[in-house]
């Protein structure tokens, strides 16, 4: 069972399921092509070097270490960060390696706002801001729709009817 359904109990529905907004992977993507581009620079312009093979050795080394740093850690990152509301409760999770979450029930949620930026109403994504009955509020950036989002879960913690939100597992 992957997850989130390997975490709920007796008669419990997911009505959203989410990764952050894509915007996130914007800057790897990015990394990628550059370190690309620049791979293949260093392929022309070492083309008439004697020592051209410890050159390029080295050259990709670096880039396969800059892959893995700028470009697979933040998609696995992305890739492993749920957002999920469930008829019962909230859970955040996230993690590579070290796995960290947060299960919030419903119940307990006193109010639910969002935030965005210019950037982020062009996007269609924002900062969820959960308050609940701990201390402080717990903010969930880049949140894809946050909007829609914000009323399923508003209409939940009320015990609305709801209808499920579409997934992007």
């Amino acid at each position: 069972m992957a997850y989130p359904d390997d975490q709920l109990g007796e008669g419990e529905q997911v009505l959203v399921h989410r990764h952050p907004h894509w915007k996130l992977l914007v800057g790897p993507v990015l990394a990628l092509l550059v370190v690309l581009a620049g791979f293949g620079a260093l392929v022309l312009f070492t083309e008439s070097l004697a020592w051209r093979t410890p050159v390029l050795a080295a050259g990709g080394i670096l880039g396969f270490v800059l892959l893995l740093w700028l470009v697979l850690t933040p998609l696995l990152r992305w890739r492993t960060t749920h957002f999920v509301v469930t008829n019962h409760r909230l859970m955040i999770r996230e993690g590579v390696f070290t796995r960290s979450g947060v299960h919030i029930p419903l119940g307990r949620i006193n109010s639910v706002r969002s935030s965005r930026g210019l950037l982020d109403r062009l996007l269609g994504s924002g900062t969820l801001i959960i308050e609940s009955a701990s201390d402080e509020p717990l903010e969930f950036d880049d949140i894809p729709e946050v909007n829609r989002v914000q009323s399923l879960l508003y209409g939940a913690v009320e015990g609305e009817p709801h209808d499920h939100y579409p997934e992007d597992r």
